[in-house]
């Protein structure tokens, strides 16, 4: 049995899902039992006697598309290419609406660097098989191989919509988007380098590196030069909290709502803030206007809960606290906080809390609960809109190096 590398370990597991189920009576009966052999074989990994059974089908009945189609698969597995791409176009030739030859005839022009030639067979394909995931997906990987970035995110957010959690469509999705936006910032860099867009790509690629203190920098220099923009104002006051910069940031979502007195965000996260300031007065009828909008901000329910607990409303405030540890927008380290807050209440009504509640709360030491709303803010108020599946902060992470990478190239230019 030949061993298989993690390139071709993707051909067997979707080679199993095209292999022909046939009317072996269009066989002879020796033929027929070489064919099952041979496929038998080839699902097996012995690459070897696959080959031998193919060839000795296509010896006895030369027009039978699939004994090619499979043979193909073979030497694609085997790494001879080239053999594959031959005995693929036969069975083409011989069958063209034969499904899955394109897709694999695709693969193996890939291999061979014959970009143009793999995107013409893989388009093929997709003509025969429209809802084939990874049909689109090889397609968007030919084209950035052939340097098409931008068709390639066509092909691939296709591939996405079909199979949504393919880690492989994932990985060469995220991929043509970065370098789909990174040919854009290099245009925007030439065309007008002193532009404030320019400062506001620095700005947001240093506020997702947690350099807040550049992040700030180059929003006033990006404000500077657009002082009436939309967002501007509400993205440098969201790196004054993060920075612990509290007047500041209360100024600036002022100002934003100034600006574009509808901001959402600015709306809500002024609300926030001034809550997290002990000023639940002035807070809680600004997070109140921002969840009639949108009901799914991220913590929301936590900051009006605690509103409601400063103003003296208990009753409320558990009631947004119990919303706060259902939601599936609550981040975990806030949803813990909000524990920690119910058991307060309880505490003072001389209510027992529950034993789940009293595990996580007594996981987190006093000094960890003070700190645990600045933590979580840092993520919290860097969104730019809500957005309930990017609240994993390790995820979030995992995806700053596409914005370093940005500030890079544009540091480098």
């Amino acid at each position: 049995m030949t061993a298989l590398n993690p390139f071709y370990a993707f051909c067997f597991a979707t080679a199993s899902l095209f292999l022909p189920v046939i009317a072996l009576g269009q066989l002879a009966p020796s033929a027929a039992a070489k064919f099952q052999q041979g496929t038998s074989s080839l699902e097996q990994g012995n690459l070897d006697l696959a080959a031998q059974d193919f060839e000795s089908v296509i010896h006895e009945s030369p027009r039978f598309a699939e004994a090619y189609f499979n043979l193909g698969l073979v030497r694609e597995q085997q790494g001879d290419f080239n053999a594959a791409v031959n005995t693929l176009h036969h069975a083409l030739t011989l069958k063209p609406s034969l499904r899955g030859a394109n897709l694999f005839l695709g693969i193996a022009e890939y291999r061979l660097n014959q970009y143009d030639a793999a995107i013409t067979a893989l388009h093929a394909e997709i003509k025969i098989n429209a809802t084939d995931p990874k049909a689109w997906m090889w397609l968007g990987v030919a084209e950035l191989a052939a340097e098409k970035p931008e068709e390639a995110v066509v092909a691939l957010d296709k591939a996405a919509r079909l199979a949504p959690d393919d880690v492989d469509i994932l990985y060469h999705r995220g991929h043509a988007h970065m370098l789909v936006s990174q040919a854009s910032y290099e245009h925007m860099l030439r065309v007008n380098p002193g532009s404030w867009r320019v400062h506001q790509v620095l700005a947001q690629a240093a506020a997702q590196s947690d350099r807040d203190m550049d992040a700030i920098a180059e929003y006033q220099v990006a404000i500077k030069g657009a002082p009436g923009q939309p967002g501007l104002h509400e993205e440098l006051a969201t790196e004054y909290w993060k920075s612990g910069k509290l007047d500041e940031a209360e100024a600036e979502y002022t100002q934003e709502l100034t600006i574009d007195p509808h901001s959402l965000l600015a709306t809500y996260k002024l609300g926030s803030l001034r809550v997290d300031r002990g000023k639940p007065q002035e807070g809680k009828p600004l997070i109140e206007a921002a969840l009639k909008q949108n009901q799914n901000l991220p913590n929301a329910y936590y900051y009006l809960g605690r509103a409601e607990m400063l103003l003296g409303n208990d009753p409320a405030a558990i009631d947004d606290f119990k919303r706060a540890v259902t939601a599936p927008t609550t981040e975990p380290d806030i949803a813990q906080q909000t524990y920690y807050q119910l058991s307060q209440i309880y505490r003072r009504q001389h209510k027992p809390a529950n034993p789940k509640r009293h595990r996580i709360i007594s996981c987190g030491s006093n000094r960890k609960r003070t700190n645990i709303s600045s933590s979580s803010l840092r993520e919290n108020v860097r969104l730019r809109r809500p957005n309930p599946r990017m609240t994993n902060t390790t995820e979030v992470a995992r995806l700053k190096s596409n914005c370093q990478l940005t500030l890079m190239i544009l540091r480098r230019c």
